[in-house]
């Protein structure tokens, strides 16, 4: 289980959550729908959360790129 930390500086990106573990970044949307990508280790976390970055940005020019392998939660119940 994962600990989401609130997000309250963005527009597209209400709440972010990282698995060490598993080294998985998981994002959840203003629409409750939640993206989880792989292959994210430590440092990529750590550039995703720096003051200042644009975490809609990120997505588009780090995580959705073809390293990192996204796929959808299934909504909890």
């Amino acid at each position: 289980m994962v600990e989401w930390i609130s997000v309250s500086d963005s527009t597209r990106v209400v709440a972010v959550a990282y698995d060490a573990e598993n080294e998985t970044i998981c994002v959840r949307f203003p629409n409750d729908v939640e993206w989880c990508y792989e292959a994210c280790p430590p440092h990529v976390w750590e550039d995703f959360m720096a003051p200042g970055v644009s975490k809609g940005k990120f997505i588009h020019d780090v995580l959705n790129h073809q390293t990192h392998h996204r796929y959808e939660q299934p909504p909890a119940s």
